[in-house]
């Protein structure tokens, strides 16, 4: 694959370079520059440029920007031209006076700056800002702070408004149909997400959030881990000088959270701060399940019916500071500290009848009734600390960027089940564990950027990252005849588990002459592990392998309003100590769960089509298509035993769930998402994501699976005055399929009215989420050799909100006043 990759890469090259060459020796005088954005100084892409000869109304040439702001216009003939730079939201900028002569070399202007077009209100300054979603050539940008209905709830509820993007009624993220994703805050990785992502998605106020960014496909530049790609949650920062801030507090029936963020800039030195907490108050959870099952030896049927409730809860809290500092216009420092924690635990109780019948005449053998109590919790802290340093050149697109992370979580799992059998009420099983563990990660990475001939620029960088695992899992055991506990050594285990990965990457980004932007790319990576695990029976010891991934994107811009897109590249899912853990769970001795040390990396291929219109004031829409092949692929698996001996104990009519590399899945469809304004006060977005699953099950050969999976989501906001919005959020999810089952569809709505007072600095809104029931219904049918498995959840979902949330001090963008001194030009703004 990689040598075609190279084969292509020299084709690609060499015609951008054949076609440069050809348009010097046509006889015209290249005219090129670089437009940036005058407040964030960063590159505009695909702004308008007009060529005119002095006098003319109607323009001789024209061009638009690439990624990198940069451009490429021709003059034919010689004599006196001007320039204008039109972009949307932009003031149109011109430059007039360029003298082109018959034998003059290319001619380079200065940086072009476009000021943004201002909207005043009293003291504060109000610039016209991108959409709710911005689509870029490797990523989508969906800016938080202009939803509406999310803001009382957590990350999670934000994550259900973006395309392509799954969460479930647990709070579980999908990205492009897979859970495999990359989790980064603020483009750094963190400790917090290794041990349970949907906890901490949880546990971030959505008021917290500015931004999320999602790369379905990422570049080079990225990192290999994810198979549905980087998830970037962006905390909101202000760059703004001054003082400023605000507050959000949120009170409901079912969650509550608040936040505090406070920001302080003088000069080049910006320190920013936060304080945030969320809740999800004491709720009761019903369910029911029934497993059917066959021991074809002892030619008997099983039946295990299960039926309870639990109670749960879970709070958590994020802190951190940050600063930026420019030093001498060329060195930029940035540092950030944040620390979260978080706790989730509940008890249970459940009433079981285990009942064993002949197979040939159905006699009843036995019947067994017992109640089950259970109680688990899970305490985590953590902590992120983050330093970086940015060097830029006096030449274009130079830059060198050295950062170094650490992050490191302690975490404790404590579990209880008491079993006692009816209706003597004796016990009869008994298990209680503590799981103290640590996580520590650290990374190192080095990327530099360097411009070439023409707009060609070359990437290249390196990371080295280091994960460390140490885990303790205690577990006490009830003997029966002896009536006490004794510490089970057969289920105790503890591990020490290492990982390096060393990378490698370059990329290429240009022109492909005025047809495409391309960026072409590879990485390689060396994964080495070190692992011990206490009660495994064969230890894996040390091992690595290499991994390498290639990118390709290709951006046709048809026209002002008319983008396509397409991008190939390779993504691997490494299993995570979780996973590799030997540990067998047996708090629930009917259902037991144990890792595997076996597993082997999956490695998935993502081919992307995309297609973007902009409607300008109307709206805009996008159409995704994408093909997705996972080899080795990582599912749940379970199998069924009449009866396994696990440690010293013999367990009956158990289910053993494990990871298993269960074979290979393909997955093909398409997401389309619009986005309309047919009045300046209403705007309704759209999105669908549909697409085919085949799963071909190398360890069940007849399991293997086909299905067709959909979402469906609506949101209409209309804004009633100027300080007065509402807005309604629906959402469906279509049943989930798997290879070894059918995971449950899900139905949400919610809706919002925002009222802003105090100049805007202040808001109160009112959110409810399915108002009209308090529970939903999540059905799922497990199946494999000899089982069928039904079980039902019955999760309060109704919740009712009120926000109130605050600005303080003056949002005041200040310019510096520029001059265009540019010899024989001038600007007229």
């Amino acid at each position: 694959m990689q040598k075609y990759l190279l084969v292509i890469l020299l084709v690609i090259v060499s015609t951008g370079l054949y076609a440069q060459d050809k348009g010097a020796k046509s006889g015209g005088i290249s005219i090129n520059g670089r437009i940036i954005d005058s407040l964030s100084q960063k590159p505009v892409e695909y702004v308008t440029i007009s060529l005119y000869k002095n006098g003319d109304v109607k323009p001789v040439n024209g061009t638009v920007t690439n990624t990198a702001g940069h451009f490429s216009v021709t003059a034919t003939d010689s004599g006196s031209y001007k320039i204008v730079a039109e972009f949307i939201g932009y003031r149109s900028y011109t430059i007039n006076n360029i003298a082109v002569g018959k034998k003059a070399a290319a001619i380079n202007l200065p940086d072009i700056l476009l000021f943004k077009n201002p909207v005043t209100m009293q003291a504060v300054t109000v610039t016209s800002s991108a959409g709710l979603i911005e689509n870029k050539i490797d990523k989508m940008v969906f800016n938080a702070e202009k939803d509406l209905t999310s803001q009382g709830g957590a990350a999670t509820d934000i994550l259900k408004k973006v395309p392509q993007v799954n969460v479930d009624v647990d709070g579980n993220v999908e990205l492009a149909g897979t859970s495999s994703i990359r989790f980064l805050i603020n483009g750094k990785p963190s400790t917090a997400f290794g041990s349970n992502v949907t906890d901490v998605l949880q546990s971030i106020p959505a008021s917290q959030v500015k931004s999320i960014e999602v790369i379905t496909n990422p570049g080079a530049k990225y990192d290999a881990q994810g198979l549905g790609g980087i998830i970037n949650i962006i905390l909101k920062q202000s760059k703004v000088k001054g003082i400023n801030g605000n507050i959000s507090l949120t009170a409901g029936s079912l969650n509550e959270n608040g936040s505090l963020n406070f920001n302080a800039r003088k000069g080049e030195l910006g320190f920013n701060a936060f304080v945030s907490g969320n809740a999800r108050l004491t709720t009761s959870i019903y369910n029911t399940s029934q497993r059917s099952s066959a021991d074809t030896a002892a030619k008997k049927n099983l039946s295990l019916l299960q039926d309870g409730s639990s109670r749960y809860k879970r709070h958590g809290s994020e802190s951190g500071a940050g600063f930026d500092w420019t030093y001498k216009k060329n060195n930029n420092f940035t540092g950030s500290f944040r620390y979260g924690s978080s706790y989730s635990g509940g008890i249970g109780s459940s009433s079981q009848l285990q009942t064993i019948n002949d197979a040939v005449n159905g006699a009843l053998l036995s019947s067994i009734a017992a109640a089950n109590n259970t109680s688990s919790s899970n305490k985590s802290y953590n902590t992120d600390v983050n330093l970086s340093y940015r060097r830029t050149f006096a030449k274009e697109d130079q830059e060198l960027e050295i950062s170094v992370n650490s992050s490191y979580e302690h975490n404790k799992t404590l579990a209880e089940n008491y079993q006692r059998q009816l209706p003597l009420d004796s016990l009869v099983y008994g298990i209680n564990s503590a799981n103290p563990g640590e996580q520590k990660e650290k990374e190192l990475q080095v990327d530099y950027t360097q411009p070439l001939t023409g707009d060609m620029i070359l990437g290249v960088g390196g990371k080295i990252n280091r994960t460390e695992v140490i885990s303790d899992a205690g577990i006490y055991s009830y003997k029966t005849l002896d009536k006490k506990y004794f510490y089970d050594t057969a289920l105790s285990n503890n591990l020490d588990y290492k990982q390096d990965v060393y990378a490698l990457y370059g990329e290429l980004s240009f022109p492909l002459g005025k047809i495409l932007d391309v960026k072409l790319g590879s990485r390689y990576e060396r994964t080495e592990i070190n692992s011990y695990y206490s009660n495994a029976q064969k230890q894996v010891g040390k091992h690595g392998y290499n991994t390498v991934v290639p990118s390709i994107f290709f951006s046709r811009k048809i026209n002002d309003n008319e983008t396509i897109k397409l991008s190939y590249s390779k993504r691997i899912e490494r299993p995570d100590y979780g996973d590799l853990n030997p540990f067998i769970n047996t708090t629930d001795p009917k259902n037991v769960s144990a890792g595997n040390p076996y597993l082997k990396p999956e490695v998935g291929h993502r081919f992307e089509l995309g297609y973007t219109h902009n409607f300008e004031k109307a709206g805009s829409f996008m159409v995704t298509a994408f093909y997705r092949r996972n080899e080795q692929d990582i599912q749940p698996f379970i199998v069924f035993y009449p009866s396994i001996k696990i440690g010293d104990s013999v367990y009956n009519n158990v289910a053993v769930s494990t990871r298993q590399n269960i074979g290979t899945e393909n997955n093909m469809g398409m997401n389309f998402f619009v986005d309309l304004r047919p009045t300046s006060k209403l705007t309704v977005r759209s999105n669908l994501f549909a697409f085919k699953r085949h799963t071909i099950n190398a360890i069940d050969p007849g399991y293997n699976s086909n299905s067709f999976n959909y979402r469906f989501n609506i949101n209409t906001a209309y804004q009633f005055s100027n300080t007065l919005a509402g807005e309604f959020f629906g959402n469906f999810s279509s049943a989930r399929n798997e290879a070894q089952g059918k995971y449950p569809s899900l139905i949400t709505y919610s809706i919002a009215l925002r009222k802003q007072f105090w100049n805007k600095k202040g808001s109160l809104a009112f959110g409810a989420t399915n108002p009209l029931s308090k529970y939903v219904d999540q059905r799922t049918i497990l199946f494999g050799p000899n089982f069928t498995t039904n079980s039902t959840r019955s999760i309060p979902f109704r919740s009712f909100t009120l926000n109130f949330s605050w600005k303080f001090g003056k949002l005041e963008f200040k310019k510096k006043k520029e001059e265009n001194k540019d010899a024989g030009a001038s600007d007229n703004l």
